[in-house]
């Protein structure tokens, strides 16, 4: 049966995806969850006044960087003025700002800053997902709308194999526990409890190994709070290159 992108079932052809850009380019095409196609378009339609007359994206927006990376960066769904205003992952917004500054520090990102799609930011070793690649509304997507957008992250984690997952908050590292165990990996039970600085290693279906490493995530309530320093993020990012080294 073919399925079209505002079929429910849509995000399953993730699985025919043969290489991470085709991936993205079936991704940015999904209208499988109506409430979040709603939101997205919503914003998109009534801009903050310091993004107006700016063309939002307003679609899903699809993983960043090295399609062989060895650490993926996990996150929880795009920003309404942020990804789903510019494009791009972490791109435009705050918790972008604190993120790639970080990256840049630890040797992943070419420049400090992500400011918009076309300002040159290349990542090297690393990319940057979600488990929800649409904006949700109140940054809150539902249990049902994790589980439909999963094909994606499900098959971007067998095109890309990292040996490192960075999980940025709890619903990060829920979602990762969950796409492993679905795809077969040994997940211990209990489930492995989420924490800044949290380790858990893990072993695939064919003997493969991946760390989950805990980070508290980039958003201004962590950053602007203290919660999350910048020492306590490129600590984390310091220890995902010795887990991901030869």
């Amino acid at each position: 049966m073919t399925r079209v992108p505002d079929d429910p079932a849509y995000p399953l052809v993730a699985a025919s995806a043969g290489t991470v850009d085709e991936l993205d380019g079936m991704l940015v095409e999904c209208r499988a969850c109506p409430r979040l196609v709603a939101w997205r378009e919503a914003v998109a339609a009534a801009p903050r006044a310091s993004f107006r007359g700016e063309e939002y994206w307003a679609r899903p927006v699809p993983g960043l960087g090295d399609p062989h990376a060895q650490v993926l960066v996990v996150g929880l769904a795009p920003a309404a003025h942020g990804g789903n205003r510019t494009g791009r992952m972490f791109t435009g917004d705050k918790s972008g700002d604190f993120l790639i500054a970080s990256l840049h520090r630890a040797g992943y990102a070419s420049q400090p800053t992500s400011v918009r799609a076309d300002d040159g930011l290349v990542l090297t070793g690393l990319r940057l997902t979600a488990p929800v690649h649409c904006a949700p509304p109140d940054n809150a997507p539902t249990p049902d709308e994790r589980r439909t957008c999963a094909p994606w992250l499900t098959r971007e984690l067998r095109l890309i194999q990292p040996s490192v997952v960075v999980a940025l908050g709890g619903f990060a590292w829920q979602a990762m526990l969950a796409t492993l165990g679905e795809q077969g990996w040994q997940v211990p039970r209990p489930r492995p409890r989420f924490a800044h600085g949290a380790e858990a290693p893990l072993t695939g279906p064919d003997g493969q190994a991946l760390t989950l490493l805990g980070s508290f995530h980039v958003s201004q309530q962590n950053t602007f709070t203290g919660r999350l320093t910048p020492q306590m993020l490129d600590d984390v990012f310091r220890r995902a290159r010795e887990l991901s080294a030869p």
